[in-house]
């Protein structure tokens, strides 16, 4: 792992680990906190409370959240600043520094946040309850500096939250084995295809309100701004919070400058979308994008990946690969297109903004053949 030593703790695998396994293994999946990592060590005392604009409130303890039907749901998380280092390079932007594996792909265990709803009287699919709530906002125990010491909070519209297809959990298992301090232990929500930063980890409390969130991360930061806009006018009432992750792929098999032998090479990576879209195609150029070829992909090894499937993962990666024969020095690209027919953009400089967050521009390296210079 790649971190920075000091708090909060942040850290991302090599982008080869990331592919070496369809499952991210607890160890190589990536982390990003706001504020020192929590501990909850009294699990017999540890409570959820829900409240706010409901009939019935209730604090639920973990057997109680136990006894509710287990979900085992495959969804990738991704930080909304995966590939920020690429678009600093265009122009200065403000955040972590991640490369390109700041995502990662988990089995996650736990009960449906619209079973746990119904619990307080909320019904499948609602989009206001009887006192008017709209928005389920989910309260960390974690603290950070943002919240002037308060607590990590963010929020999703409560037909999501309430809607069984949508997979929103309180998961307390990650590919199979009880949740670690470093991804939310005993309690996180998991909320696929939307940016990681609603997944809001060491759950303390769930609040059904008319308002979405007006905590920090809501309100002042994860937010998609135009190139025009930089901290001298910026206007975050403006913006909506981000949600859904945009189109993405990224080729791990290299690194962004790399040298190789001269022949067949492999080229392969991950490709991921938001909202439960899958992917329709990955195309990988070894001309820096004049010419294109179609790469393989596949969520389940020997088994052909069709997008939107009922066989296929709708929240997860799906990976890809394909062999080329490269003889000289190049750069190779890739760029996919989901299931609505969404493509990445070309260039960085089209959707830089001055957070540096959803960079899913072509994903590009730069090859050297033999000793010739790059």
């Amino acid at each position: 792992m790649t971190s920075l030593p000091q708090e909060p703790f942040n850290a991302e695998p090599p982008r080869s680990a990331l592919i070496s396994s369809y499952i991210t293994p607890v160890h190589f999946f990536y982390k990003r906190n706001h504020g020192p990592i929590p501990l909850v060590d009294d699990i017999e005392r540890y409570c959820v409370s829900i409240n706010g604009l409901i009939e019935n409130p209730k604090e639920l303890f973990m057997n109680d959240i136990r006894m509710l039907p287990k979900y085992n749901v495959t969804a990738t998380l991704q930080c909304a600043g995966n590939r920020r280092t690429a678009m600093s390079k265009v122009r200065k932007v403000k955040g972590v520094g991640w490369d390109i594996s700041t995502l990662g792909n988990a089995v996650w265990g736990g009960a449906k946040l619209a079973d746990v709803l119904e619990l307080v009287g909320v019904s499948k699919f609602s989009y206001c309850t009887q006192k008017g709530g709209k928005h389920v906002e989910f309260v960390s125990v974690d603290k950070c500096e943002e919240e002037k010491g308060g607590p990590y909070k963010a929020s999703i519209p409560l037909i999501q939250a309430s809607n069984p297809e949508a997979d929103v959990l309180l998961a307390y298992e990650m590919n199979g084995e009880p949740l670690n301090r470093d991804h939310g232990y005993p309690l996180r929500v998991i909320v696929p295809g939307v940016i990681g930063a609603r997944s809001v980890k060491w759950l303390d409390s769930i609040s059904i309100n008319a308002e979405e969130s007006q905590g920090f991360f809501m309100q002042k930061d994860y937010k998609m701004f135009p190139p025009s806009v930089d901290w001298s006018n910026i206007d975050w009432s403006a913006r909506r919070p981000q949600m859904d992750f945009p189109v993405q792929c990224a080729i791990c098999s290299l690194e962004d400058v790399d040298r190789i032998k001269p022949g067949k090479v492999t080229v392969s990576g991950y490709a991921v979308a938001g909202g439960g879209r899958g992917i329709e195609r990955v195309d990988i150029s070894i001309d820096g994008g004049k010419n294109w070829i179609e790469a393989t992909r596949y969520q389940k090894i020997g088994v052909a990946y069709v997008a939107d499937s009922l066989s296929s993962y709708k929240w997860a990666w799906v990976f890809f690969e394909i062999t080329v024969d490269i003889q000289r020095n190049t750069e190779i690209v890739a760029k996919a297109v989901d299931s609505a027919a969404n493509v990445q953009p070309e260039k960085v400089e089209e959707i830089w903004n001055v957070r540096g967050i959803l960079n899913n521009s072509w994903h590009r390296v730069q090859v050297g053949v033999g000793r010739s210079k790059i």
